[in-house]
């Protein structure tokens, strides 16, 4: 964190940049998922764990403009996205007319204990700093049902660096924590979380990206 900066600076520079790039973000990432099939096998696997879970709501935690819970409405899920930005929630809602879209933080998650039957957080992880991990994975225990899956990705590396554009060529000042498996499984696992498979991949959407399923301990 940069010296003499509020702790809750991040979090608004992050919504800031986001209702910036919104529209182009959309326009720029809808047709991702078509380019990876590799990451649609692991969203229908979650879906499956859902289901043998009994169904029930899916939370998608840093939805940005709505793809990925757009998808696992197409899987049969009963999908809902909360994202920080509301120029991304305007537009998710523009996009998936009739799907639910709420305004929240992951790191104050406004759900009610164990509500949800599984919870996905789509490269959105990644703008978290790592003293605020374990709080935001604390949540995300909280609210999940007993056995509910998890699904992480994120970008793989050492390092973090600040981003200030992006989408078109908009300003932004997000800064791009990039993690490593054992470090993330380690956090999830003092979260009181079971990982069950990892791996990495390259796609669409990240030169190397990481892929985390767990399921929330009883």
């Amino acid at each position: 964190m940069e010296l003499g900066r509020n702790a809750d600076d991040w979090l608004a520079d992050t919504r800031t940049s986001y209702d910036t790039v919104a529209a182009s973000y959309a326009d720029l990432t809808r047709h991702l998922l078509d380019e990876t099939p590799q990451e649609r096998e692991v969203l229908a696997l979650f879906a499956d764990l859902v289901r043998g879970q009994g169904h029930g709501p899916v939370a998608d935690v840093g939805c940005g403009t709505g793809r990925i819970t757009g998808h696992l409405r197409t899987l049969g899920l009963d999908a809902f996205g909360i994202d920080l930005s509301p120029g991304m929630t305007d537009v998710a809602r523009r996009d998936h007319p009739g799907v639910r879209f709420d305004l929240g933080s992951m790191t104050e998650l406004a759900l009610a204990d164990a509500s949800v039957s599984g919870l996905v957080a789509w490269y959105s992880l990644i703008h978290i700093p790592d003293d605020e991990i374990s709080s935001v994975l604390a949540h995300f225990r909280r609210v999940l049902r007993p056995g509910g899956p998890l699904l992480l990705s994120f970008h793989v590396g050492d390092e973090s660096q600040l981003k200030t554009e992006g989408y078109g060529g908009h300003p932004m000042k997000v800064y791009v924590h990039r993690r490593q498996h054992d470090q993330t499984i380690e956090w999830l696992d003092e979260a009181g979380f079971a990982v069950e498979t990892h791996t990495t991949l390259t796609s669409a959407e990240s030169k190397l990206g990481g892929i985390i399923l767990a399921r929330r301990q009883p």
